[in-house]
């Protein structure tokens, strides 16, 4: 895959930090659905909203979810073609493991 800008390494490895969270996957799968301001997203999770933020503010700074305030609320949304980057990273791998190994010096 080639990087077309210098972000895009940190991105990808941003990325998949905020995906190893199990509350962080919990909020994107609520958005999934549709656009949650914060107040929705922590009576779904049952969770305070500093602890929310922590977890938002990971996934915004990896470029996962969006956000837009209105009044005095935030609402949260999927940035998809960040999770492109992400799956088109992994599917290089696929494509170069179809690629036969040179021999190694030890063998």
């Amino acid at each position: 895959m080639p990087t077309s800008t210098a972000t895009t390494p940190h991105l990808i490895v941003a990325g998949f930090h905020a995906l190893s969270d199990p509350l962080r996957i919990s909020v994107l799968e609520l958005l999934r659905q549709r656009e949650l301001c914060v107040c929705d997203l922590c009576d779904a999770l049952e969770v305070s909203q500093s602890k929310l933020s922590f977890h938002l503010k990971t996934l915004k700074e990896a470029g996962l979810v969006n956000s837009r305030q209105e009044g005095r609320w935030i609402y949260y949304s999927l940035n998809l073609p960040q999770f492109n980057v992400l799956t088109d990273y992994l599917a290089d791998f696929q494509n170069k493991s179809l690629i036969i190994p040179t021999r190694s010096c030890c063998d």
